[in-house]
């Protein structure tokens, strides 16, 4: 319990002293880009870590579908203490994983001017899925949407070469 509450306030400052900082030297669109794409690169790092100190057992997996799973059950029932509500696919490398209640949301009240919020503490996610994928041996893009307050998916879709 300790543990998710000093990650959902060390996150909240994270997105608090990012936005600050780019507001203040470009206001627009421009510096919330920016701001996305560090959270992004912070969360990929981590997520390189995580799967980094993943076992090698758990690393034989056969299929993305399996490693897609894996991601579902134990690494967000490792960060988030929950698993993923559901994971869907159309069996051509897209994935979404949707979670009624993501734990970095659930605090946001609701609301129109919450939703607009949202991306922002979506993006450190977004880097955190795609670095352990990437650990795996998996090239992604991820992204997040959310339509409302506190469910939010996530869309990986695997990077054929």
């Amino acid at each position: 319990m300790v543990d998710a509450v000093l990650f959902e306030f060390l996150h909240t400052e994270m997105v608090a002293e990012l936005w600050a900082h780019d507001s203040d030297l470009d206001p627009g669109p421009g510096g919330q880009k920016t701001s996305l794409l560090v959270l992004e690169g912070m969360g990929f790092r981590v997520g390189q870590a995580l799967g980094e100190r993943l076992p090698r057992e758990m690393l034989a997996f056969r299929e993305e579908l399996d490693v897609l799973k894996f991601l579902c059950k134990d690494l967000w029932g490792a960060v988030f203490q929950k698993q993923m509500d559901s994971l869907r696919t159309n069996h051509q490398g897209t994935y979404v994983l949707q979670d009624s209640s993501f734990p970095l949301l659930v605090r946001m009240g609701s609301g129109l001017q919450y939703l607009e919020e949202a991306p922002k503490f979506l993006a450190f996610t977004c880097g955190l899925l795609r670095g352990t994928l990437s650990t795996l041996g998996i090239k992604s893009l991820v992204t997040a949407s959310v339509a409302a307050l506190p469910a939010c998916k996530f869309q990986v879709v695997i990077q054929r070469s």
